[in-house]
């Protein structure tokens, strides 16, 4: 990963970490958040390390305001349980919690998103009995998609993870566009935030399309469009990521180094 120079800081930054803190700052305090393993909780733990102290982490596994002291290897981690506030049943978890709409914010992440935010976690391949590769497959992800206020999607982007159709639609997020989430009776707003590598991407307000509306540090637009799998868009109020800060970057790597 390549390391980009910040004059506001005392050293330098990888892309990734660019992206962990841009996704960690997306979240607010106070926040009741379902939280995926990797990226989404690297990203959740370092909010809650920094300016939201009381988000709420909510795992699959049953944890709900989980406080780990390190990055949880997995959902079934006992850190997790160790440092909740509660431990209850995964049926509990997604019939009290998920689905009647008290989680404000699911994070996920992928293998495959496309430019209305459907995700893909199962399959690479038009083949399904045949694939390409088999992906771990979806968890608990289509019923966060489903259900929670909105989604935040943190990926590495490139044309082989960003794509115009994903091969397998693992996690329904605007389908084919505007409306359809409202036609299948979906609870939740869908992907309402993509935090990549390379900026941000949120979706239009009149067609769902997924548009470019903030470039990080260093990054050009024509860098990002050679690494998305279909035209993409820029929103005429395009903005730049302010650069981690010092604290930032120091708590993220002591996260990641406990």
């Amino acid at each position: 990963m390549t390391a980009t120079t910040v004059p506001e800081t005392s050293g330098t930054y990888t892309a990734d970490e660019m992206m962990s803190i841009a996704a960690a700052r997306a979240l607010s305090d106070g926040q009741r958040c379902f939280v995926g393993i990797g990226l989404p909780s690297t990203a959740a733990n370092l909010a809650r390390r920094t300016h939201a102290p009381d988000l709420v982490l909510i795992y699959e596994s049953g944890t709900l305001g989980s406080k780990p002291g390190r990055l949880p290897a997995s959902i079934g981690d006992g850190i997790l349980a160790e440092t909740a506030d509660a431990v209850i049943s995964v049926p509990e978890v997604f019939n009290y919690w998920l689905q009647p709409g008290r989680i404000d914010v699911g994070f996920l992440g992928g293998a495959q998103l496309d430019k209305f935010g459907n995700i893909n976690t199962t399959v690479i391949g038009d083949d399904y009995a045949d694939p390409k590769v088999r992906l771990p497959g979806a968890g608990g992800a289509p019923e966060i998609a489903a259900s929670c206020g909105e989604v935040f999607v943190v990926m590495r982007q490139s044309t082989r993870s960003f794509v115009d159709k994903v091969d397998f639609v693992t996690s329904f997020g605007h389908g084919s566009g505007k409306g359809d989430r409202e036609r299948l009776g979906l609870r939740g707003a869908g992907p309402t935030l993509i935090i990549t590598d390379l900026g941000v991407l949120r979706p239009d307000p009149e067609t769902s399309e997924l548009v470019l509306s903030q470039l990080h540090p260093g990054v050009e637009i024509e860098q990002v469009r050679e690494a998305t799998g279909w035209a993409l868009r820029v929103s005429d109020g395009l903005s730049r990521t302010e650069p981690p800060s010092e604290t930032e970057l120091a708590t993220l790597r002591a996260l990641k180094e406990a």
